[in-house]
Parts: C-alpha cells; sequence; structure tokens
C-alpha cells in the first residue's frame, strides 16, 4: 500500500464526471414497480425516473456537495438517484447529524425531510460550489457509526456501480424480486439493499417498521417480498416473534451483515431455509468497501457456520504478516475500495489515496479457499451492528472535559474516567447513540500509561469488567433520549414517534431493563401502558381492562342462566368484547388477516360442534342445526342456547371473506377508525332491515341483529384519539339504550363499554389475578359446556356452588384442549422429523 501522498490523482475542475449507472437507466426498466412505498403505493421505474429527472434538472448542472437527510421514503430515494445522476457528490446522513455535519463541511445544497410522496426540495446555499470535488467522488458516508464524527469515507462512482453489480450478482437478484427495506438508508448495509436491487431492476418495499412490528409481516406478505436483511440483533429479534413459524411464501433468500452472527445461529437459520425453500446469505463488509466484501454461499452456511466465505466477484483478500498459524490482517482489494477518507471539506478534491483496505480484522485463509475472522486488531467495535470508533469516543470525551480511555466488545463500552462518571455516562450515550445499558463508565484515580506515555489498555482490561446494567430514570426518559424529543405524551408510542429497526434495538434493551416484562407488542403500546409495568413490590397488578370485563360477562352469563341472580348483558357485553380483540389483534397478524380469522372461527366452531353433537345425541331439544351452527338462522326454533357462538363465527367467517380482499385490508390499514364506522354502518343497517321485516321475533340474538354490538366493540378499540373517544362514548350512549327495553341489560352493556374506552388496565389484587385471567380465557368454554351440566348440578347444589362448578369445568375444558393442541404440535413436529429427507431444496421450492 502506497503513502498517500503518492497517490493523490491530479484534479481538474472541468473534468467530465460519470454518473452511476444505475442511477441513470431507470427509465430501461420500463413499467416494471420500482418503489413500493410505507402506505402500499407503487411507484414504476419510468415513474420514478421522472421523479428523478426533475429533481435532477432542480440541482442542475454545476457540480456541488449535496447533503441529504435520509429517511426510508420515497422522497430520500428520489434525492439521492438525482443527485448520482446529476454527477454531485451525495453526503447521506440522519437526521440528527444534519447540523454538525452541514457546520463542518458547508455543503452546497442540503435536502432534508418532507412530506414522504412529493418532490425533495433542495435548499440551496449559494448559487455555485466552494468545494473543489474529485470527478470520481459520488458518495459520502459516516464509518464511525452514530459518534456524529467528521470522518467521512469518499466512494467513488465505480465502486458505487461494481458493488451493486456484485451483489446483485452472488444473490440471484432479479427483476421479479422485492426486497424489504427496513435497515436506514444512510447505513452502507441499507443503502447497498438499495443500489443492488435497483441495478437489477427489483422492487424496493420501504419500511421503516421493525421485524416485530405486526404491520410489518402484513406488508411482507401483501407485497410478496422475497428478500429480508438484518443486523445480528434482527436475528435475535427473528427469534423472539417465531419466525420460523411465520408464513413467507415469497421469500427467496435472508441476507445477514453489520457484525459476526453466531455459527449455531447460522446453522439454525441455514437449516430453517432448508425446510422453509429459502437461503440464506452471511456476508462480511465494511463502508471503506462501500458495502461488501465477501459472502458465504448458502450451500456451505450450515457445514462452515464460522466463516465468512469467499471475496465478492473483482476482489480479493491477502492475510498481511501471517503467524506461524497463519493469522494476521485481513486485506482486501477491490474496485470497491474506497478513495479514502475525508476529514475536511479540503480532501474532497483527493483522488485515490489507498490501492487496499486494512480491515483491521485478524483473519486467516482455510485450505478450501474460505477465509475466517479469529478477532479484530484495530480499535473498532460493532455492538448492535453500529460500528463505533473507540479513538473518537476518546477524543469526544477530551473535548467535553473528560480524561479518558475507551476498550469495548460488540457487547458495548467500557469507559474509564478520572472524574465525573455520571456527566462521561450521558455524554457517552449521548454522542454514539447506545443504550445506557451498553455503556459502562467506571471512576480511577488515574489512567494506567505505558512508558511511552500511550495509554495502558492491557491494564484496562485487568480491571474489573462486570457489567451490570444501568438502568434508565424512567420509561419517558428512555423514549426522550433514544427518539430525541423533548415532549413525551402518555399515549405517545414508539412506532407512533417514528421509531425504526435499529432505534428499536436501543429502546428494547433500555426499556428491558427499566420494566420486569417487556411484552412483545410494546412498540405498539402507549408510554402510559409501559409505565404500569414498573412496579416490582406493589401488592396490586395492571391487568387488561378487556379481560377482567371478559371475566365478570360469562359470570354474569352463568349466574343469570344459573339463578343465583337475574343481571342479562352478559353475552352482549361479551360480543362487543370480541369486536374490540377482533380490532386489536386479527386487523394486523403476522399471518395474514383472513387466515387469522378462519383459523379463530375454526377454535370456536370445532370443539362447539364436537361438543353440542354429543348433546344431540342424549337431548333431543338439539337438533342438527344447533349441530351446525346454524340455528338463528334457519329459524327451527326460537333463539336461545348457542346464540352467542353461532353469530361469532358466522361475523368471523364473513370478515375472513371481506378482508381476502387487498384493496380493504389496505383501506382498513389506512383508516381503521372509518373502517370499523363503516362496519358499524352496515351493521346497523342490516338490523333496520330485519326488524323491519319481522322475519327475526329473538332479533337481538340472531346475526342481524346482533352484528352491531361486535361492530361497536371493533369502533372502539379504533378510538384511540381524543375526539375518537367522544365519538365512542357517543356511539354506546346512542345506540345501547332501548335497544332491549330492558333498563338493567343495557346497563350492563353500557357500564362494561364505557370502563374499556376509560381505563385501558385495571388494577387488581395479584391474588386474584390468576383466577380472572382462567375464568376470561376458558369463558367460551364455560358458556359452551354449562347449560349441559347446571340443570343436573341444581338438584343437588345450591346455585352459587352449581355456579362455581361450572366454571371449573370450563376452565378443565380449556385446559383440556390446551394439553390436546400441545400434544398435536409435538406429534406433528416428530412425525417431520421422521418424514424422508431426500427432498431437494430445489424440489422444495418448486412445490411451494
Amino acid at each position: 500500500m502506497l503513502a498517500p501522498a503518492q497517490r493523490i490523482l491530479p484534479f481538474n475542475p472541468s473534468t467530465v464526471y460519470s454518473p452511476v449507472r444505475f442511477a441513470g437507466n431507470l427509465a430501461g426498466h420500463g413499467d416494471r414497480a420500482a418503489v413500493v412505498t410505507a402506505d402500499g403505493g407503487t411507484v414504476s421505474y419510468r415513474e420514478l425516473d421522472q421523479r428523478v429527472s426533475s429533481v435532477a434538472e432542480i440541482l442542475g448542472a454545476t457540480r456541488r456537495l449535496v447533503l441529504i437527510e435520509a429517511h426510508n421514503d420515497l422522497a430520500s430515494v428520489v434525492a439521492y438517484l438525482a443527485a448520482l445522476r446529476a454527477g454531485h457528490p451525495v453526503l447521506l446522513t440522519a437526521a440528527d447529524h444534519v447540523e454538525s455535519l452541514v457546520e463542518h463541511y458547508d455543503p452546497d445544497v442540503v435536502l432534508r425531510g418532507g412530506p414522504a410522496h412529493e418532490l425533495p426540495q433542495p435548499q440551496f446555499r449559494r448559487s455555485g460550489s466552494r468545494h473543489a470535488l474529485h470527478p470520481d467522488l459520488a458518495l459520502l458516508l459516516s464509518t464511525s457509526g452514530s459518534t456524529g464524527s467528521p470522518k467521512l469515507v469518499r466512494i467513488a462512482a465505480s465502486s458505487l456501480q461494481a458493488n451493486a453489480d456484485a451483489i446483485a450478482g452472488y444473490l440471484g437478484t432479479r427483476p421479479g424480486d422485492r426486497a424489504a427495506l427496513s435497515l436506514p438508508m444512510h447505513y452502507c448495509y441499507g443503502l447497498s439493499v438499495i443500489n443492488s436491487n435497483l441495478a437489477a431492476g427489483a422492487t424496493l418495499v420501504l419500511t421503516a417498521g421493525s421485524v416485530t412490528d405486526p404491520g410489518f409481516w402484513t406488508t411482507v406478505r401483501e407485497q410478496r417480498v422475497t428478500s429480508l436483511h438484518g443486523v445480528p440483533h434482527t436475528f435475535e429479534l427473528l427469534d423472539r416473534i417465531g419466525f420460523d413459524e411465520h408464513t413467507t411464501p415469497h421469500l427467496r433468500y435472508l441476507t445477514q451483515a453489520g457484525g459476526r452472527l453466531a455459527p449455531e445461529t447460522v446453522r439454525r437459520y441455514a437449516r430453517m431455509g432448508e425446510r422453509g425453500g429459502w437461503q440464506l446469505f452471511v456476508m462480511y463488509g465494511q463502508t471503506e468497501a462501500t458495502a461488501r466484501m465477501a459472502y458465504l454461499p448458502p450451500d456451505l452456511a450450515e457445514t462452515r457456520p464460522g466463516s465468512i466465505g469467499r471475496p465478492i466477484d473483482g476482489g480479493s483478500f491477502t492475510i498481511a504478516d501471517p503467524d506461524d498459524t497463519g493469522i494476521g490482517e485481513l486485506v482486501y482489494r477491490g474496485p470497491n475500495v474506497m478513495m479514502g477518507y475525508a476529514r475536511t471539506p479540503d480532501d474532497l478534491a483527493l483522488g485515490r489515496t489507498i490501492d487496499a483496505l486494512a480491515t483491521g480484522d485478524l483473519g486467516r485463509r482455510t485450505p478450501d479457499g474460505l477465509y475466517e475472522i479469529i478477532g479484530r486488531r484495530n480499535r473498532f467495535v460493532k455492538p448492535f451492528g453500529k460500528r463505533i470508533d473507540l479513538d473518537d469516543v476518546e477524543l469526544l470525551l477530551c473535548r467535553n472535559g473528560f480524561e479518558a480511555a475507551c476498550i469495548g466488545d460488540d457487547d458495548g463500552l467500557d469507559v474509564f474516567v478520572t472524574a465525573r462518571a455520571d456527566g462521561a455516562h450521558e455524554a457517552t450515550c449521548e454522542k454514539t447513540g447506545l443504550p445506557a445499558t451498553s455503556v459502562h463508565v467506571r471512576q480511577l484515580a488515574r489512567i494506567p500509561r505505558l512508558a511511552n506515555g500511550k495509554t495502558d489498555y492491557p491494564a484496562l482490561r485487568r480491571q474489573d469488567l462486570s457489567r451490570s446494567p444501568a438502568v434508565a430514570s424512567s420509561v419517558r426518559d428512555a423514549f426522550g433520549k433514544i427518539l430525541h424529543r423533548d415532549r413525551i405524551a402518555a399515549d405517545d408510542t414508539f412506532t407512533g414517534l417514528g421509531g425504526d429497526s435499529l432505534s428499536y434495538v436501543k429502546m428494547s434493551i433500555t426499556l428491558g431493563a427499566i420494566l420486569d416484562r417487556l411484552p412483545p407488542s410494546w412498540p405498539t403500546m402507549s408510554v402510559r401502558e409501559l409505565e404500569t409495568l414498573r412496579s416490582r413490590t406493589s401488592r396490586l397488578a395492571r391487568v387488561d381492562t378487556s379481560v377482567v370485563l371478559r371475566a365478570a360477562a360469562i359470570l354474569l352469563v352463568l349466574g343469570t342462566h344459573i339463578g343465583v341472580f337475574h343481571i342479562p348483558g352478559g353475552a352482549h357485553l361479551m360480543l362487543a368484547l370480541s369486536g374490540w380483540a377482533f380490532a386489536r389483534f386479527a386487523l394486523a397478524p403476522a399471518a395474514g388477516t383472513s387466515g387469522r380469522l378462519l383459523r379463530s372461527a375454526a377454535a370456536i366452531a370445532l370443539p362447539a360442534m364436537l361438543w353440542i353433537g354429543w348433546r344431540a345425541t342424549v337431548n333431543d331439544t338439539v337438533g342438527p342445526a344447533n349441530v351446525l351452527l346454524v340455528n338463528t338462522l334457519a329459524r327451527f326454533a326460537p333463539a336461545k342456547g348457542y346464540w352467542y357462538l353461532e353469530v361469532l363465527v358466522q361475523l368471523l367467517l364473513i370478515l375472513a371473506a371481506v378482508f381476502a380482499v387487498p384493496a380493504i385490508r389496505r383501506f382498513e390499514r389506512r383508516h381503521g377508525l372509518a373502517t370499523a364506522a363503516g362496519a358499524l354502518a352496515v351493521a346497523l343497517l342490516a338490523d333496520l332491515g330485519a326488524a323491519h321485516t319481522g322475519s327475526f321475533p329473538d332479533l337481538r340474538f340472531v346475526l342481524p341483529g346482533a352484528a352491531w354490538f361486535f361492530a361497536l366493540g371493533w369502533l372502539l378499540q379504533r378510538a384511540s384519539a381524543p375526539a375518537a373517544n367522544i365519538l365512542a362514548v357517543a356511539a354506546v350512549l346512542a345506540l345501547i339504550p332501548a335497544s332491549f327495553g330492558d333498563p338493567s341489560r343495557e346497563a350492563i352493556i353500557i357500564a362494561g363499554l364505557l370502563l374499556l374506552i376509560a381505563l385501558p388496565q385495571l388494577a387488581l389484587p395479584r391474588a386474584v389475578v390468576r383466577p380472572v385471567g382462567l375464568i376470561a380465557d376458558a369463558s367460551l368454554y364455560s358458556y359452551l359446556t354449562h347449560y349441559a351440566v347446571f340443570p343436573a348440578l341444581l338438584n343437588h347444589l345450591p346455585p352459587l356452588l352449581t355456579l362455581v362448578a361450572c366454571v371449573a369445568l370450563g376452565i378443565a375444558a380449556r385446559q383440556a384442549v390446551m394439553i390436546g393442541g400441545q400434544f398435536g404440535r409435538r406429534w406433528r413436529r416428530a412425525a417431520m422429523a421422521c418424514a424422508p429427507t431426500g427432498v431437494t431444496s430445489v424440489e422444495q421450492r418448486a412445490r411451494r
């Protein structure tokens, strides 16, 4: 490798810049889909080309340094491609680093975030350019994680194109592919997904959602996503949500980069891919190599999970200064190696200052030609896939008045200071963006030094480095610092405040240290709900109000039927609660709305039909219409008995058919409250029609007259904003009174629904939480079984004990069904394990 002074190319400002090919040839892909936006809209390559041309024309022909505040949206993609097409070097950065980079590099043009669908509007800071820009320079990216360091990587146009082509080549990316872009665009891994897919004429599916968001998997299924991409922590999250059980019928491959993935995890996902008909690509790279240097072929992932594989097309590795075992620093050469670093604006005029990239990683070449990473030689670490320069952290602390030394690994940082440890902790977290639990500060009397005055890092490593998690002060504090918000409201949510996949990593770790239990649905939970999980010593526990109401409703149903008391209305309250649960869970499942609804309907109908079928053999008042759950519609007898189950199953089947229409699913995601209001209107019209015809004597106990209770519960769940809550209360007070002509029944329903609106959770003594949960969970089975047993029990037991017995029977039935389900799943897994394994992955994909 040559000295920098020997490699600076002569610079001529009039040199013609050659634009990046994938940015200039968009129209060549015609009307194929280029981008799918977060709201489901599609932009063709021809349309994208027109947008890019419009912005490129605004930017003009005079080469300028263009800074883009990058978001995972259409406007940012258009701005990036337009700058490349027009020959302007692009500085891509996150929103929170714009000001510091503007101050340091003084860009000529700034494009900041705005409406995602509108053309980006450049802010011209001068008429021309104050910079001398090398003709090869196309892109500037930060390589120091989120420390805000002004040191940037200079990447040539030819390197961008070469790396995009190489990645698309070994992945086999083709025009029909659809890649989910969930990694930040300003991160070189995320940007490489954009570049390689556009180079191949494939489709980008834009999303800022995490893999833990149910909506993310809805998008994956509906947009027929063929590739997913993640850092190591992404795979931890995939394990957490049970990715192996997800339905991803169009997935062709999964890629991993951004840090080392444990070999056992690589092997497990390789086997998972073999079963699912998709491939796992483990990749190795650095920002200094544009993105990618090596990849592990999928057919080697199971047998060589600890290897980084082989160099990409056009690249090569050598081992510098190997020891006796062949281990030395891994050095990469290829057309995608950076031009060099930029530390000041003057560096933007430099040509290539390196001809090979010393990676800082210690590695070796195995006899079969693959490469393995043994450890790090340099001062970089990658916690959560974010590259942190330890020297930069020390420099930043020094600028803040600390005498500091820093060491670390891919799990976090250990910072040593001589004073003000708390201030150093706050400054390090602020500058690096790492969660508080991953930064550990210790105060020493002095920083150990070697004889030459340099820091004695081995001595620091001999310190007690046990890492006890630092706990943030509150949920709101975590939200404010990680999402950079000055004010956090009680109703704010992580997703609502714009959290993305990398901030999810920080937030999940921080909240995990604050809370006893972090529910899987926490990204969509409000701050108020998360704060209720904090207490560890209180004698009261917070329970979802809908759970408490379901338990109370089934007790009212059973107690009224048995004669313990006469308080009707519990079944209709349960129907409204079913609508609430439908809106909360079924409308955004990872496995698809219609499939989830059909499974729910089957889970209710099958045990009901089996039980009622048995009753039909011993009781002549139960007939075929009851068994088929159509008694109320067939009108063979006055509606009684199992009407609630019949109406619920019929509703679920109807809704499964309705939400099988993609346009309806998309509309509901965008307009949840309006969809619920429309459903309520339709149900009320059905009720009016049935009342007008007089076809149903017991109208409130059949589908046409009871469906609006379900729809009302759906509306209440969607009414999250204050104005919508007022609408929900008004709907309850307007619709329920006089609906039965029974004030006591109506009062029970109104009270339950208003409580559901007002209080999302209730504080209960911890001793009663489990019984309440068991009763609520078994409500369906208690409703189903009690008719068969309570008349006989009343001959021997008082009503109250009969009620207890019926509840106990329902709980026992529920537990029996759960045990049976577990047995069935174990049996299926055992059967799959014993099945012949001679089917190749190609045959599996063909069958799919």
